[in-house]
């Protein structure tokens, strides 16, 4: 994808961001109902192309023992803990690339499925596609996991 394409105004911008979104619930829909904060267990489902409930236990398991002290994923996860368990997948981190004048987006993400971190949100990105049950595209990238 061209890198450009955000360059000419933040107008521009924000279309083409809108653009680049496929509503996936990484498979939730199978095993609860309503709302939840559960970004990390969906983006990791999708990503990593696993069931839903098996990223949820890891993540929970990950939660009991990270930060939160919590075993639950339905709330959050924090960065550090996700990290741990993605690198234990073989994923690894990379900060976002660095444009004159403008932050990343989904859309510089590189070719092939990568996970995005966000302020307060985690999303998988297949192909400069966003694949969530929310468009989140509008949202600055901080950086991303992607298969080592």
């Amino acid at each position: 994808m061209d890198k450009e394409h955000f360059a000419e105004s933040p107008k521009q911008s924000w279309r083409f961001c809108m653009t680049n979104f496929k509503y996936d619930d990484g498979g939730r829909s199978k095993y609860f109902k309503g709302r939840a904060g559960d970004c990390a267990a969906r983006a990791m489902a999708i990503a990593l192309g696993i069931d839903y409930k098996a990223a949820y236990d890891e993540l929970a398991e990950a939660n009991a023992a990270g930060r939160m002290r919590v075993k639950s994923a339905r709330n959050g996860v924090f960065k550090e803990d996700f990290n741990r368990v993605l690198e234990a997948h073989g994923w690894k981190w990379f900060s976002a690339p660095k444009f004159d004048g403008r932050k990343a987006y989904v859309g510089d993400m590189p070719t092939g499925t990568v996970i995005a971190r966000m302020a307060k949100h985690f999303v998988a990105v297949k192909d400069g596609v966003a694949h969530d049950s929310w468009n989140s595209t509008h949202k600055m990238i901080y950086g991303y996991w992607a298969k080592a």
